[in-house]
């Protein structure tokens, strides 16, 4: 993995040290980088459907996708979408073993089950050894709103330390069958409780961690809880993988997932736009340049930082830091910087198309080296 932050001591986040998993071909935890997932809200038995917003997320970046398995027509489909899907799938379970075997057989590469909430000890022991026999990880998933009813009592409601402790139960469980290839999330709706709990869980086992604000909400209200909270144990070292949780198109998910990330300065992917919010010195229209641009460079994952800004006060000094530096000049003239230096300028009539032009050779070239 790559220290993007050597030469920025101040940015520098010191990781939680944890040990690292395999759920198919992704690593999680150790020195791996943060992955992203998300979940698809199809019917599970769409399975044109479902396997077209796993590969809608996959070309945004998605690395994990995850589906939820309800009842034995699901972990049927499972079989066929699976195969068509180029990235590891974990299947969702809460109370049904069989789905959790069948899945498992299915091809999923990892099966998110609570194992203390599925029933007998013979019920955990076969789950355990299906997923041992067919290379599946297993995500321990407690959330605050399903949290068992002794804890509800003991605490009288969801604490830190209820969630911690029915996280505790469930590696125990694993723990006692030789099964360790797996990690954990403590989730919640409510911030203060699932930092507090996830900075628990953190300092009591070396488990990856699977982070996120359950049931974060809409899109624009979800995406702003999900940064205050996930931001936060980010800031501090802890999250191996990570989803945003939103009443929205999974796809959204995966852009404010890698945005949060590269704001932190924890993964490189894809176009960053440092933009002014504009003012009466602006020399073009911002806003609209900017988003245009954003929706014609959304396809690309190679990482590169271009700077769009109105006028000269700040955009000299921005552009000095990025690949690409637009600021706004007179006579709908404008400058363009390349590396750092001036290079050229471009009229404002086709001032989109010239800068995604910039961006694509750009990115083409790494791409070719």
């Amino acid at each position: 993995m790559t220290d993007i932050n050597a030469n920025r001591p101040y940015r520098i986040i010191n990781r939680r040290k944890s040990r690292q998993i395999q759920v198919g071909d992704v690593k999680i935890g150790g020195d791996a980088d943060i992955s992203v997932q998300s979940m698809t809200n199809t019917k599970t038995t769409d399975i044109q459907g479902t396997i077209r917003q796993v590969n809608e997320c996959y070309e945004l970046g998605a690395q994990l996708m995850r589906i939820s398995v309800p009842d034995q027509e699901s972990a049927q489909a499972l079989a066929q979408i699976i195969p068509n899907c180029p990235i590891p799938i974990i299947a969702d379970i809460h109370f049904h073993y069989r789905r959790a075997i069948e899945s498992a057989k299915a091809g999923a590469k990892c099966l998110r089950i609570n194992p203390g909430n599925i029933g007998s000890k013979e019920k955990i022991r076969e789950v355990i050894t299906c997923a041992k026999d067919h290379g599946c990880a297993i995500r321990i998933g407690v959330n605050a709103g399903s949290l068992e009813n002794d804890l509800l009592q003991k605490y009288r409601t969801p604490t830190p330390e209820a969630l911690v402790e029915s996280a505790q139960r469930h590696i125990k469980i694993l723990e006692d069958h030789d099964f360790f290839n797996f990690k954990i999330s403590v989730k919640a709706s409510d911030i203060f409780l699932a930092v507090a709990s996830y900075q628990q869980l953190a300092k009591i086992c070396d488990y990856p961690l699977h982070i996120g604000i359950t049931e974060a909400g809409s899109q624009f209200a979800g995406t702003i809880k999900s940064a205050i909270g996930m931001g936060n144990l980010l800031l501090n070292g802890i999250g191996d993988t990570m989803r945003i949780s939103l009443s929205a198109d999974p796809k959204e998910e995966i852009k404010v997932a890698y945005q949060i990330l590269k704001s932190l300065g924890l993964r490189e992917y894809g176009v960053t736009i440092i933009s002014c919010p504009s003012c009466a010195r602006q020399g073009f229209d911002v806003i609209k340049t900017v988003e245009e641009v954003e929706k014609r460079v959304n396809h690309i994952k190679e990482p590169i930082t271009v700077s769009i800004l109105g006028c000269v006060v700040n955009g000299l000094g921005e552009a000095q830091h990025t690949k690409i530096g637009i600021t706004g000049g007179g006579n709908n003239r404008h400058n363009v910087y390349l590396n750092g230096l001036p290079d050229h300028k471009a009229s404002g009539d086709n001032l989109v198309e010239h800068i995604v032009d910039l961006i694509e050779k750009n990115t083409i070239k790494k791409n070719n080296k």
